[in-house]
């Protein structure tokens, strides 16, 4: 399984090296070139000695295996943010096996083993197809605390998952950091930016599709081919090593089971489905009726008008600005007599304001909440109240007691919460967030009880805190299914927040960048993200505003929003042309709601996503070559396929190929005839697609509709 290497070529990719492990030692020998693994067999696994270290592989179940490795033979605290204990306690029994050079064990579906001589972990199907393989040379290095894990990369296999990443859909050939990062005004080769899901999956090799899952919250990095090109290789700066090998063979199956390790995502409010209006900010309760008048004036459908920071008194959390937003129980009660919730921003960080009367501060200090510096000392830094201090969230007593501070907010009619900043966001700080000293105490069932730096919380931060406010929700209403919006995340944080794409421009490339931005996420475990629709920083122009509100119209989370200083981003900007466009869009989703409302559901039984690459529904698609290389065509669910133009800006005549069978246009109704099968070299001969070709529509985006499906709707409603 693994070689630890004692001279400086061991390893690492270049971006991590020279700046992580600068003027560390090896912590570990490495064994002789004639050692032998030692396998000791076990009721669900195997352990594997090799030198002073030991590896135990333990079949979970019959398609999920869990590998440990126990540097120098001393086994980490067993203990997860994401995986349950009770799941992690699970274990199927198998059949152990040893032959010459080779032991190992079967599960119903799976053999795994390892080479004694080379010490390399392979696992396989039970026709004796390679799923995963370790590397022949250097396939696991350990550097004082940090490792990495090299695993043989096929030719023909693709990489999808990771979550929040910008670039193509297939990750192949790109290599990525997972540290949660405030990358305002982001790029297309920005990384890494506000989430981290140690989650990739793997399809296309001889024995279909499988899920690699890192249990590990330290800054980590994963490398698809970029650094050598037949090696897949990932690892972190510190931590367990520690990672689950899912297997499917089936693309969505191994979507499904990785929610089954990470959790499933509650279901939606169907409200929370509908068309949300934003903007950084509306600065005073009579611009929000303005708004929600507007939206009832125009007949464009709308659930939510979301407020941001400036209805708050001085910026502080919790607080409303007395002047401008006097009463915002009769705001809120306003908006539902038109059909509208309020959503309200609260990030996490705290006014340092002793002596003030603050009760948020004052409560917080009282119980001990806040993360501390190294001697002792309150942490205070800089973001929108100016010094401020920070909700420890990894301690269970604070989450309750942050989750107990919407009793009012909730009281007074606001629907559902936005935790921004999560990251955390740090003004005036060199790495954009907390030292990596500062301390953090856990006190979590499941964990010793212990402290932590930032730099093993920080992943995890924003996600414990959208958990905070989720189950404070979920207490203090809970007849009521919550509603709430993290920017930071991490594995298993769709637990308790929906999510968006972040800080994005208003550029056509970030049009297109957010279509493989969110099917990645879907593919991720967070099935409901969305983007701030037209841009949040900059000035689409009409035709672009247009285009982004015809595409959002088919993604989980629809919402607009813009920043200060950038022109308005409502969808009657613009004047009534575009508006009537616009309009139609909107109000095609509500009367898709009922189809939207059943994937949902789905997604809250089997963690299928809402938005789809094709593939997950028709895997023949992975074989496509020219003319229908696009990263823009997805699902929405397993009936519609929508086909945006590849290059927006573009007016030319694209391809749009159809997966096997018969497809019907959505808005007439009419079968697609005239198609023409692709002839390329490129495809076997067991792939039926076929092609239409479409001239790019401002006034209409191409959607079709499978054979024999069934889409519910409903008459439009507002």
């Amino acid at each position: 399984m693994f070689l630890q290497m004692m001279n400086c070529k061991w390893w690492l990719p270049a971006l991590l090296s020279s700046t992580l492990f600068a003027g560390h030692a090896l912590a570990a020998e490495a064994p002789a070139s004639d050692s032998r693994a030692v396998v000791t067999a076990r009721a669900d696994g195997f352990d594997a000695q090799i030198g002073a270290s030991t590896m135990r592989v333990t079949a979970i179940a019959d398609d999920i295996l869990r590998v440990r490795i126990a540097p120098g033979g001393r086994w980490p605290e067993d203990a997860s943010w994401v995986v349950p204990a009770e799941v992690r306690a699970r274990s199927v029994p198998v059949q152990s096996w040893s032959t010459g050079d080779a032991a190992g064990f079967k599960t119903a579906v799976l053999d795994a083993r390892i080479e004694l001589s080379s010490q390399r972990l392979i696992l396989a199907d039970l026709a004796g197809h390679q799923i995963l393989a370790d590397a022949t040379d250097r396939s696991l290095a350990i550097r004082d605390k940090a490792f990495s894990l090299r695993k043989v990369m096929p030719g023909g296999e693709h990489y999808y998952g990771l979550g929040d990443k910008t670039g193509p859909l297939d990750r192949r050939g790109e290599s990525f950091v997972d540290w949660n990062t405030d990358a305002y005004h982001f790029q297309e080769s920005t990384d890494p930016l506000y989430k981290s899901v140690p989650f990739f999956i793997g399809t296309g090799g001889p024995a279909g599709s499988y899920g690699i899952f890192l249990d590990n919250t330290w800054r980590s990095w994963f490398d698809f081919g970029k650094k050598d090109a037949d090696v897949l290789a990932f690892g972190a700066v510190s931590g367990p090593i520690d990672y689950y090998v899912i297997y499917g063979p089936s693309f969505k199956k191994v979507v499904s089971r990785y929610t089954d390790l990470s959790g499933k995502a509650p279901l939606m409010p169907q409200w929370a489905l509908g068309f949300q209006q934003c903007r950084y900010s509306y600065m005073s309760a009579a611009e929000v009726r303005d708004i929600a008048s507007r939206l009832r004036t125009e007949r464009l459908p709308a659930d939510i008008v979301w407020m941001d920071i400036d209805y708050q008194d001085r910026n502080r959390v919790f607080t409303t600005n007395p002047v401008t937003f006097p009463d915002v129980p009769g705001l809120a009660r306003d908006l539902r007599g038109q059909g509208l919730r309020l959503v309200a921003i609260t990030d996490l960080h705290i006014a340092d304001a002793p002596g003030q009367g603050y009760v948020p501060f004052d409560s917080g200090a009282a119980g001990d909440n806040f993360v501390k510096n190294p001697d002792g000392s309150l942490f205070v830094g800089k973001v929108w109240p100016g010094p401020s201090v920070f909700p420890d969230f990894t301690q269970s007593r604070t989450r309750d007691w942050w989750g107990g501070l919407f009793n009012n907010f909730l009281a007074a009619g606001i629907s559902g919460f936005w935790n921004d900043m999560n990251e955390p966001a740090v003004f005036e700080s060199a790495n954009k967030t907390m030292p990596l000293d500062v301390v953090h105490r856990i006190e979590e069932p499941g964990f010793a009880t212990r402290q932590a730096s930032h730099a093993e919380i920080h992943n995890i931060y924003g996600m414990e805190n959208s958990r905070a406010t989720y189950e404070g929700m979920r207490h203090l209403a809970p007849d009521e299914r919550p509603f709430v919006m993290t920017r930071a995340s991490f594995a298993g944080g769709q637990r308790y927040a929906s999510t968006w794409t972040g800080d994005n421009s208003s550029t056509w490339n970030h049009l297109k960048l957010s279509i493989s931005m969110l099917l990645n996420l879907g593919l991720s475990g967070f099935s409901y993200s969305g983007t701030d629709v037209g841009g949040y920083k900059g000035t689409p122009s009409p035709e672009l505003m247009t285009r982004w509100i015809e595409i959002a119209s088919f993604t989980p989370i629809f919402r607009a929003h813009s920043e200060k200083g950038s022109i308005r981003k409502e969808p009657w900007a613009n004047g009534p042309e575009p508006t009537t466009i616009r309009r139609r869009y909107i109000e095609e989703r509500y009367r898709l709601m009922p189809y939207l409302y059943a994937l949902a559901d789905e997604n809250s039984r089997t963690g299928a996503p809402l938005m789809r690459p094709v593939f997950y529904e028709f895997p023949e698609a992975l074989n496509f070559g020219y003319p229908c290389e696009q990263d823009t065509d997805f699902l929405l669910g397993d009936r519609l396929l929508i086909a945006p133009p590849p290059d927006f800006e573009s007016p030319g005549v694209y391809a749009i190929c159809l997966p096997a069978g018969r497809w019907f246009d959505y808005w007439t109704g009419t079968e697609v005839t005239g198609a023409a099968p692709v002839e390329t070299p490129v495809w076997s001969a067991s792939v039926a697609a076929k092609y239409v070709l479409s001239t790019p529509s401002l006034e209409k985006l191409p959607v079709f509709v499978r054979a024999g499906a069934i889409v519910p709707r409903q008459p439009l409603v507002q």
